[in-house]
This record gives structure tokens, sequence and C-alpha cells, in this order.
């Protein structure tokens, strides 16, 4: 029997969720219509917005007339919170204590303090609580980590992974550092999910650099480096005045080097065949020769293409369902989504003292 999912917000990830569950489609749907959830149906929504609530009621979704409503509703065992980053922790709570199981947008809250009192409700209260880490469910980001466990590029030691936009911060509340904005937190969260995810070694060291190009308020961009001890190092890059966009993904290894330009998945990855094949036409620039930076020739190395994963974010609502019966573990946890804001606010401390942060996590 499908599970009766209720949502907390009806912005653009509550209409998100809506649309995810109900299926059909719509703005956010690029795939064309979609089915219906096999494993969840939506009950219904709540905002504080009533323009929130008329739309949602124009697209033949049930609007309770309260909060208290929503959380009373007996039908209701999942509740998804797509609201301002500030009110998460509280909502949370106050679900969880109505007897509710809780999805939480991301970022999941402010600070691991704050964090720690949702898992604390979520131990006392006998419910389960995860986060919406939807980006580990994008097409590019598998296409990537199968490369790298694939062991084409032998030993990986540089990852470059970032997202560019040139519409400047949103002017919503995500610009507002009361409410949690800023691009560490919309996104950054996102991309050090994805990395964390596939490299369980512990993180040594880090250094961060906020940007604040078009505000002071929040930071609009940030570049931040870590070291595994693993000995990989990775870079995690957002940046939102970007007019032409640096790759998506870059990973290099002993081996070879694998490039993903854009969310799509287009890229390609060369590989080295022939460590011994010195020849090499060399480049002739304005100024000189040289024959250090001349490219290889192609009887020494191989083109690849990339894997092209179809994955289906739905399946994230699949595991919730199980890990509620009992079924799964839920695949992401308490213990991940506390590694990730430990990593944030270590990047924050490390901008505000312009310092290499030692880490141990």
């Amino acid at each position: 029997m499908k599970k009766k999912v209720a949502i907390i917000g009806y912005g653009g990830m509550g209409s998100f969720h809506a649309m995810n569950i109900t299926g059909g489609s719509g703005a956010y749907m690029v795939r064309g219509e979609l089915p219906p959830s096999d494993v969840v149906e939506l009950a219904g929504v709540y905002d504080i917005d009533p323009e929130a609530c008329q739309r949602a009621k124009d697209r033949g979704l049930f609007v309770y007339d309260s909060l208290e409503a929503l959380l009373g509703d007996p039908q209701v065992e999942i509740v998804t919170i797509a609201i301002p980053n500030d009110g998460h922790k509280e909502m949370a709570v106050k679900a969880m204590a109505a007897g509710k199981n809780v999805i939480c947008e991301k970022p999941v809250t402010l600070n691991s303090a704050l964090l720690q009192e949702m898992f604390d409700a979520s131990k006392k209260y006998g419910k389960l609580f995860t986060v919406h880490q939807n980006r580990r469910w994008d097409n590019d980001y598998r296409a990537i980590r199968q490369v790298y466990d694939s062991g084409v590029l032998g030993d990986v030691f540089n990852i470059e992974t970032r997202v560019h936009g040139s519409r400047g911060i949103p002017g919503d509340w995500r610009a507002q550092p009361e409410h949690g904005g800023g691009m560490v937190l919309d996104w950054g969260v996102h991309l050090l999910d994805q990395i964390l995810w596939m490299f369980p070694e512990k993180i040594t060291s880090l250094y961060c650099r906020l940007d604040h190009v078009t505000t002071e308020l929040v930071d609009d961009g940030f570049k931040l480096e870590m070291k595994f001890e693993n000995g990989v190092n990775v870079h995690v890059e957002v940046g939102t005045s970007n007019f032409v966009n640096l790759p998506r993904w870059y990973m290099q290894g002993r081996n070879g080097t694998a490039i993903i330009n854009s969310f799509k998945g287009d890229g390609e990855i060369v590989c080295c065949d022939n460590w011994d094949g010195k020849d090499a036409v060399p480049v002739v620039t304005a100024a000189g020769v040289t024959k250090t930076m001349a490219p290889r020739t192609k009887d020494t190395i191989t083109t690849h293409e990339l894997p092209q994963p179809k994955m289906d974010v739905h399946d994230f609502y699949r595991n919730v369902c199980k890990a509620i019966d009992g079924e799964e573990e839920q695949i992401v946890t308490h213990a991940q989504v506390m590694r990730v804001m430990k990593v944030m606010e270590a990047a924050f401390e490390s901008d505000r003292t312009d310092s290499v942060i030692r880490f141990n996590g």
C-alpha cells in the first residue's frame, strides 16, 4: 500500500516534490510526462502564503487549512519539509513529535548543533528523519563516479567539481543570511554530499575562499580545496557570475583524464596506452617552442565514451518507504548529513580566518 505524504511549503522544491509524487508534466519536468509514484501518494500541502496555496488548489491538490490540520491528519505517514532553511529544525521536530516520518530539504539546517537536535528528536520519537540529497541521482554525478570506481584512469589524484551560473544569487530568502542564504548552503551542500558519498576516506585539511561579487550579505560563490587521507585532492567550486562555464567535472588519474562538461553528461575519457611513446610535434607559439606541452600522438592514447547512466530520483522515495518498513537502511544517513554540515562549517571558518583548517572527518 502506498504511503501518504504531506508537503509543508509549496514553492519551487515543494511543487517539485508534488509533481514527482502525483505525476504529470510541469515546468520542472525535463523528461516529458511522469507517471504517478509507485510507493507514495500525496495527501495534501500547506503553505503560509495564500498565493502558494491557491496555486496548489489550481493544480487540483488538496490544501490543508493549517499546519495543525496537516500534522493531525492520521493518514499522513511522511512529511516533506520544503521551506526556508532557518525553519527546518523547528518544523521537523514538530512533525516527528506528531508521529510523522520526516524528509527535510537541504541544507538540513544552519549548523551542526541544530542538526543534532533533529537527530535527537528522531531517536526520541522513533521516527525516520532524512534529507533530500537529490543530486545523488544526477546522471553526470553517477557517470563520474562510475569512471572513478572502474579504475580506468589508474590511481586518481585530482578531482574538480563545479557549477557555474551567470544570474547572481537568487533575490529571495537565499540572499538573506538570517534564512541561511548563500551558495555554500544552497549548492555547496550538493557538491559536498556527492564527493563525500564517493569518498568514505577522511579529509585531512581544507581551505575555502568565499566570493561576494554581487552582495556582501552572503556568499554568492566559493572555491574550496580539500585533501583526503588517500592522497586525492578535490576542488569544489560554485560561481554565480560566470558567463563562460568551466567543466562540471574534471578527474585526473595516473593513466588518464575524464571530463564532463555539463549536467547533460557530455565529455570524454582519454587514457594513455604507451608511456614509452616519446614522439611529439612541438607546439610553436609567438614567443617560443615547447615539446613538454605538446599533445600526445594518437598512437599512444585511447579515447573512451563516458558512461551514460539513466537515474530515477524517485528512488529516494522508494528507499524512504522501505527504510520506514525496516526493509532497507536509509540511503541518506545521519552520519553522512552531519559530515557535510561539519565540512561547511569548516569552510566558513577557513574563509573567516583565511587559514587552512586541519580536519579529521
